[in-house]
């Protein structure tokens, strides 16, 4: 679809949901004199048509859509990105007011910083709820030829629900179930936690409401069709069958089930199996690598770096997206002002790739891990050229396709935007910020940030054409990308049989992306090691999507990335060998805990003494 016709279809799509936003707050409504309201669609005339229902659907979608849009703030729980603020603006859901704006998201203390996401997600719920309970009403005097169309809106509202709820449980656990419209102060005051296994089989039943009754394709970019009903339907799988075999003590009254894990595996497989099979759906670009430039340079980019740009909308990877508006219709996405820099129309890069995450890309050559980086000071004699050293380019050749698509190192190029046009290539050198500076013969301007301070910066979701600003893009944001269900068939497989050629066959069509061979033998000869393969894959293929912070929690991992409760914890660096942050140092028990359970927020305690809070948090 041409960059003008998704913006079209956008701007109908957002005026619609504005109007179905207008209709949900009146009905809310008390009457007042017995008068009608003049300047809103009043409940008694809407819920009449197939039309009326989707306009109701968009305004769900509207309210949705911006509590996973950025995902990538989760990222800084992580271990291998940094993330200084979200840098929002707290009025504005669009730029993430469900993300505290002044919180720092980091792997310690990040269990406390989410009481507005919290908020926003049963904002999500509410909407939600709206649109299935009158649409449903509808249902019993519904034409023949209709029936189908509301079904659906049905359908699609129910994803949306289950996709909130699976968040809300995934980080608070228990919480309570909302199936219907509040109406009451009182009853929305006095709710108790669900427990987590019924909720999760609430959600497993939209997602199976959705996957019946939604079309084999979405109607329009940023719908919801069958293949993305599955896709959640899995995860949702995936994610109960490792919190069964690796528990959660954190979650008072969740008691591990090894045959409950068993049995959401096999469900996972069966789920991801069909994504991959039944619906005609490829990787980007048939996952091939496509050409790459040398090293500092920048003319041509892998398809990796492709697939996050607008061109890569409505793709047959991603199962599932969120639309956004683009140019002059308030609604664009904010990557490049997160992830870019001041080089990039005034960027705040408010995201930047750890120095670890450099080690994680391997040999195009061997296909395995390289020599590790030597962070070193600039001024040590031969720095630059020093072998394996993290500021000499050439450490950098040979190395995964994705690590150009994804990250800049010292001399790489990338194209400076500002006031909608084109500066030129700006080439990246740490700590030497908008300064001049002569390669190859040609003066340049090196690229301005202060917002790293690992050494890297972003290339990945960061454009590199003129014409929109820092808040116009109009990428699809993906919240279930084909690659990611291949990862997830591999790992839930992989529990159940060990490594199998199928799900191996489809982790190496990820890797080829990278132009890398594939895997070798000793990393396919067990289960644990093609656990380790399978996880590699993600943090490679997945980063700066919002995954990694999920995977260390449902996995348990926290342990074995920063070490036991107590210990030293993990010192981070930069490329100069500066010391960064001190990660859990002497961080007792309690300081996990909270990592993998957040708590309910005080103030919804305060309203309500009937919600308990998480243990960690007492």
């Amino acid at each position: 679809m041409k960059l003008n016709s998704i913006k079209n279809s956008w701007k109908v799509w957002m005026t619609a949901g504005l109007a179905a936003i207008i209709f949900t707050q009146s009905a809310c409504r008390k009457n007042l004199l017995d008068q009608n309201p003049t300047t809103v669609v009043d409940a008694s005339t809407f819920w009449k048509s197939e039309s009326d229902a989707t306009t109701a659907l968009v305004g769900a979608y509207a309210s949705v859509a911006p509590l996973f849009t950025r995902d990538y703030f989760w990222e800084g729980n992580g271990d291998y990105i940094e993330v200084r603020g979200s840098g929002t603006h707290a009025t504005d859901v669009r730029q993430g007011a469900a993300f505290n704006s002044s919180y720092d998201y980091k792997p310690t203390g990040n269990g406390a910083g989410s009481d507005k996401m919290y908020q926003y997600l049963f904002g999500g719920v509410n909407r939600t709820n709206y649109v299935i309970e009158n649409v449903q009403k509808m249902l019993p005097h519904a034409s023949a030829a209709s029936l189908p169309g509301l079904e659906a809106v049905v359908g699609e509202a129910r994803l949306l629900r289950g996709l909130v709820y699976f968040r809300l449980i995934s980080l608070w656990g228990d919480v309570p179930y909302i199936d219907h419209i509040i109406t009451s102060a009182t009853e929305a005051d006095t709710m108790t936690r669900m427990p987590i296994a019924q909720i999760k089989d609430r959600i497993i039943e939209d997602f199976t409401y959705a996957f019946e009754k939604l079309p084999a394709t979405a109607p329009m970019l940023g719908r919801a069709a069958k293949p993305a009903a599955l896709a959640l339907r899995g995860k949702m799988h995936l994610y109960w069958a490792c919190w069964n075999k690796n528990g959660w003590p954190e979650l008072a009254g969740f008691t591990p089930d090894a045959a409950a894990a068993t049995a959401s595996y096999q469900a996972a497989e069966a789920d991801f199996k069909s994504v991959i099979n039944d619906y005609g759906l490829t990787l980007f670009r048939n996952g091939e690598p496509g050409q790459i430039d040398a090293l500092g340079k920048a003319d041509i980019l892998p398809n990796y770096y492709h697939l996050f740009m607008p061109i890569a909308n409505g793709d047959k990877e991603m199962v599932f997206s969120f639309t956004h508006g683009g140019i002059n219709t308030a609604l664009g996405e904010e990557l490049m002002r997160d992830f870019g820099g001041r080089t990039q129309e005034f960027g705040q890069c408010w995201l930047s790739p750890r120095f670890e995450i450099a080690d994680r890309y391997q040999s195009i050559v061997t296909g395995d891990y390289m020599p590790k980086l030597i962070p070193i000071n600039p001024a040590t004699p031969g720095a630059r050229t020093l072998p394996n050293s993290a500021i000499n380019p050439q450490s950098y050749a040979n190395r995964d396709y994705r690590m150009k698509s994804t990250i800049l190192w010292d001399n790489e190029m990338i194209i400076g935007l500002a006031s909608l046009k084109s500066t030129g290539y700006a080439p990246y050198i740490y700590k030497t910020w908008g300064g001049n500076v002569t390669i190859g013969g040609v003066n340049y301007i090196t690229y301005l940030t202060d917002g790293t301070t690992s050494g890297y910066v972003f290339r990945k979701f960061v454009r590199n054409y003129p014409g929109q600003g820092r808040s116009e893009g109009d990428y699809s944001w993906p919240v279930v990308r084909l690659a990611d269900v291949f990862l997830m068939y591999a790992e839930a497989t992989n529990e159940l049989n060990g490594p199998q050629a199928d799900a191996i066959a489809l982790v190496n069509r990820i890797r080829h992306r990278g132009n890398l061979p594939a895997l070798a033998a000793d990393k396919v000869a067990d289960k644990n090691a093609f656990f380790n393969a399978i996880e590699q894959e993600r943090i490679i293929e997945l980063v700066g999507e919002g995954q990694r912070s999920y995977d260390i929690r449902r996995w348990r991992a926290l342990s074995r990335i920063y070490g036991p409760p107590g210990g030293p914890g993990v010192q981070t660096k930069d490329t100069h060998n500066e010391n960064q942050e001190l990660l859990f140092q002497n961080t007792q028990e309690r300081g996990y805990e909270q990592y993998y359970i957040f708590r309910i927020p005080p103030s919804e305690r305060n309203r309500n003494q009937r919600l308990t809070q998480n243990t960690p948090w007492l």
